[in-house]
């Protein structure tokens, strides 16, 4: 869906269909109305009032600039947040409180993969990892086949 026409105005075609628009607006509020009517912001619509000749009150404008700067203020902060534990966060991709090891998702978005359970029961007795073994006849090693039990 579309906007309106009126919403898709830009700077100059907003104040002349603003000169119509004021003496037929009864609201209380005609920044809150103009913002409204063509899709602007608070300040936006202050400052094209003003232009347009409006008194606008000088208190109700140090207000809406302070608000839009305190939103501002928020939005950065909710950007540029760093989380406490860097660790921690490199493993949310891969490893949940349920899954040891994500593997993937279902189409559904249902992770499915490798439960804290099954690795407790099956991997956790060999955490040292795949044990090297050390071959009497030459100085390589090898690993045994059988440490390659794969779920998958």
């Amino acid at each position: 869906m579309v906007a309106p026409k009126r919403k898709r105005y830009n700077k100059k075609q907003r104040l002349a269909a603003a000169e119509k628009w004021i003496p037929t607006y009864r609201g209380k509020n005609l920044v809150k109305g103009y913002s409204n009517w063509f899709g602007v912001d608070k300040l936006c619509s202050i400052h094209e009032l003003e232009l347009l000749g409006q008194e606008i009150d000088p208190d109700y404008k140090e207000q809406i600039q302070k608000l839009k700067k305190e939103q501002e203020k928020a939005a950065k902060k909710d950007n540029f947040e760093k989380p406490d534990n860097l660790e921690t966060r490199e493993f949310d991709d891969w490893q949940n409180g349920d899954f040891y090891f994500i593997a993937g998702y279902t189409s559904g978005g249902v992770p499915y993969g490798i439960t804290w359970e099954e690795y407790e029961r099956e991997y956790k007795e060999d955490e040292d990892g795949i044990e090297l073994e050390e071959d009497n006849d030459s100085s390589s090693y090898y690993w045994d086949s059988d440490d390659f039990d794969l779920p998958f």
